[in-house]
């Protein structure tokens, strides 16, 4: 396929500022596109995941623990401004729980472990955007030191979208500049770790290990377990996956090279439509990318130190250049995923974590759950389960996105916090409903509000 504006795609990232490793995998992604790669995964290439070690069954460490965490960075993906939800802050910054932030949670998290191994240095390292690095920074500063001896963040990158013609030339957009650019996904986390020098800074100060997950993920913490277990084994990459449900039937899930390579992430982009049947069969593909991993450090530092390029498999998504407007120039979007290094590393494994390590925040249904006394918090700041649901699926909840889908909109709506869901099994909300003081649900319900706004009066019982 012709590809002449490839070069001026990467001057235009040059120009931007980006460092040699961005440069380096955009080109390769952007190269492999042009020559007809499109990062397509069959199913007759792979075989599905039988067995896995299970986290619950690993012994907890001994005395090594307080060294091992020394030489651990615990890093949060914070690039997302919650757009999808009406914010126009750092995701991370919106209450979720008692008053409290996602990031109040984690650095909660970070001291609360930190005093348990008697002080060893774990940092904690935030992967910011331009947008969210100011906001987020300010608020951990109450915190004091958490990022111990290291830069408390470093930038993720931003690439050019490509006009999706045979030129690849970068999209030009002047009504809004902004709109010419987009993430390369969550697997831009290894280039930008090095093109920050971020990942020169943690080999020198002797980490070796990095636990990785989203940051509106309060189920991803810090387990002492698997951390031994990884540096015991000498473990390269380490992948957290749990049972599929039907709910998880479009997440990437894990899979092995039939050829025998290896484990792969496979995700709806890479698969043919005429596969999709067997994707998202979740008897045949058991386990999904919760997007929480470990890496030896010092293996992706070896692994980058040849062409500087991971080898992820692209993702393709195509969009137009300004989402809004579906008449603007249609753009390919060229994307890695994280976990997709799996594949990378001779030797990766996945471990099979309980459902309680996933606990994401993507929607105001999932944020209605999390505040409501479904979780508590313990003693260490972790997001649990509240007495009696241990070991049972969060309730379900579904509203209207007509009235909930922002999130003013969401606490317009509950004025006095949420609901009871203690004992609910799934709430659907349809309407505009406004919920009282002391709303208490139970089991399986419906409110449906018709054509009119219906509130619920205070210490109203749901049942049924």
């Amino acid at each position: 396929m012709p590809a002449s504006g490839l070069d001026d795609a990467l001057a235009k990232l040059l120009a931007d500022g980006a460092g040699a490793a961005t440069v380096a995998a955009f080109e390769h992604a952007a190269r492999q596109f042009a020559a007809g790669e499109r990062g397509v995964l069959p199913e007759v290439e792979i075989d599905p995941v039988e067995e896995l070690a299970d986290a619950e069954d690993l012994p907890e460490p001994g005395s090594e623990a307080g060294d091992l965490l020394d030489r651990t960075v615990v890093l949060k993906l914070n690039g997302g401004l919650g757009t999808s939800m009406g914010m126009t802050m750092a995701k991370t910054l919106l209450e979720v729980k008692d008053g409290l932030t996602f990031l109040d949670l984690i650095a909660r998290q970070m001291v609360a472990l930190r005093e348990r191994y008697a002080g060893p240095r774990l940092p904690l390292i935030l992967m910011n955007s331009f947008r969210t690095r100011a906001d987020s920074l300010a608020a951990l500063e109450r915190y004091g030191d958490v990022s111990a001896d290291l830069a408390p963040d470093f930038l993720q990158s931003r690439v050019p979208k490509l006009l999706d013609d045979e030129s690849l030339a970068p999209a030009s957009w002047p009504a809004d500049a902004e709109l010419e650019w987009a993430p390369p996904g969550h697997g831009d986390l290894y280039p930008a770790l090095a093109a920050s020098g971020m990942l020169d800074q943690l080999l020198a100060r002797g980490y070796r290990w990095a636990f990785v997950s989203n940051a509106d993920n309060l189920g991803a913490t810090l387990d002492p377990a698997i951390l031994a277990w990884m540096a015991r084994d000498e473990l390269p990459f380490l992948m957290e996956v749990a049972d599929r449900t039907p709910a998880d039937r479009k997440g990437g899930h894990l899979a092995r090279r039939a050829d025998g390579g290896g484990l792969v992430l496979r995700e709806v982009a890479q698969t043919p439509e005429s596969d999709l049947d067997a994707f998202q069969d979740i008897s045949r593909h058991r386990f999904f990318n919760t997007n929480s991993v470990w890496l030896d450090l010092e293996r992706v530092a070896e692994d980058l130190a040849g062409d500087g390029v991971i080898d992820l498999p692209m993702i393709v998504n195509r969009k137009t250049v300004d989402p809004a407007d579906p008449g603007s120039p249609g753009v390919v979007q060229l994307e890695t995923a994280m976990g997709a290094a799996i594949a990378c590393f001779n030797g990766a494994e996945g471990v099979r974590v309980p459902r309680s390590r996933f606990l994401p925040v993507k929607t105001t249904d999932d944020l209605l759950v999390l505040r409501s006394d479904a979780y508590v918090l313990d003693e260490r700041s972790r997001v649990v389960a509240a007495p009696g649901r241990e070991g049972a699926p969060p309730p379900l909840v579904r509203l209207d996105p007509e009235w909930f889908k922002l999130v003013a909109d969401f606490d317009a709506r509950f004025p006095h916090g949420p609901p009871s869901l203690v004992d609910c099994e799934s709430l659907t909300v349809a309407g505009d409903v406004r919920f009282g003081r002391g709303v208490v649900v139970r089991g399986v319900v419906r409110v449906d509000a018709g054509v009119s706004p219906l509130e619920l009066a205070d210490g109203t019982v749901l049942e049924g």
